[in-house]
């Protein structure tokens, strides 16, 4: 068995992507001491590195057999302007689920696994006629960016049923609000292993394209699993900053559409929100943006929203990332 390399060909990119802004900084900052035809002369012969490199990079991931989405070491304005944002903007906030992963249906599934079995045995327990989990209906209205606890208390109230709290060491599966949370939650783990779950198209590469841009930004998301459906996806490696479940409840943040995992989100990234710009997938989402005064909202629609989320104040739709990288018109 072959022995794995030390340094792979991304991180290698990263490294060459870092030195060579730092050469172009370099430039920049001589600019005033170097003469005309001298500093135009390096700046090609370093437009010219970055190509030679480039190619090296590629070949060496051909060679290894690893795939690498994207190798490009593009200078920094150039990336910066391939985000397709608008020069107010130094810092952006994406919400993991519908913008970077579709991890909403494997959510619901685990959701619906936890309720079907809790409301049969509710069902034979007293002979009443509750109404089954919908995937489409109550996932948007009683679980969707809400913490777990608080979906779990929401969809039981709509079934007119209420449930001691109990707390957070219950046992899977017991009749307590902390008890069908903590079933949920296995569920979810447990269909992770063995499915997975996959990174929308672009996702990655607009992720690389804003680190090399310098361009500093987080996700949001109301569940406490968020590390682990990232390095699922592959993208833990390109997230250092999170808002996450855990956030939430250690900070007492209010879910959306209250503006504060947002306005977290911004504090963590050392941003103001009027110079962020915000990925949502809901018109609620949007809303919280506005709220939390973002500069930039961007609607990411993959169902039909996209009109009641212009209402709601955003400032483009889109079908996703590879949109806006290829350019996409506005919808």
């Amino acid at each position: 068995m072959p022995r794995p390399y030390a340094v792979g060909v991304e991180v290698l990119r990263s490294h060459w992507q870092s030195a060579l802004d730092a050469a172009e900084d370099a430039l920049r900052a001589a600019g005033a001491s170097i003469a005309a035809d001298e500093l135009r002369r390096r700046v090609v012969l370093l437009a010219a590195e970055r190509d030679a490199t480039q190619g090296l990079l590629q070949g060496l991931a051909s060679d290894r057999h690893e795939h690498v989405e994207f190798i490009r070491l593009l200078p920094r304005t150039d990336a910066r302007l391939l985000l397709g944002l608008p020069p107010v903007v130094t810092g952006c906030v994406f919400n993991l689920d519908g913008v970077l992963i579709g991890s909403a249906a494997v959510h619901a599934a685990a959701w619906g696994e936890t309720f079907d079995e809790f409301v049969t045995r509710r069902t034979e327990q007293t002979g009443g006629r509750f109404a089954p989990f919908d995937s489409q209906e109550d996932y948007a209205k009683h679980i969707h960016g809400r913490p777990r606890l608080e979906g779990v208390r929401s969809f039981l109230a709509s079934r007119g049923i209420s449930l001691p709290e109990g707390s957070p060491d219950d046992p899977p599966g017991t009749e307590t609000v902390h008890g069908l949370a903590n079933r949920k939650n296995q569920a979810l783990r447990r269909r992770l292993d063995q499915y997975g779950v996959q990174a929308f198209a672009g996702a990655a590469r607009y992720l690389e394209i804003a680190r090399d841009a310098h361009v500093p930004y987080a996700v949001v998301s109301a569940s406490a699993n968020t590390a682990t459906i990232l390095e699922r996806a592959g993208l833990d490696s390109l997230i250092t900053h999170s808002i996450d479940g855990n956030t939430a409840l250690a900070q007492g943040l209010r879910p959306r559409p209250a503006p504060d995992m947002f306005l977290a989100a911004c504090r963590t990234l050392g941003v103001e929100p009027r110079r962020a710009a915000a990925f949502e997938t809901s018109p609620a989402g949007v809303a919280s943006a506005r709220s939390a005064g973002f500069g930039f909202v961007v609607g990411v629609d993959a169902g039909g929203n996209a009109a009641a989320m212009r209402a709601e104040g955003a400032d483009r739709v889109i079908n996703g990332l590879a949109e806006l990288l290829d350019g996409g018109r506005r919808r």
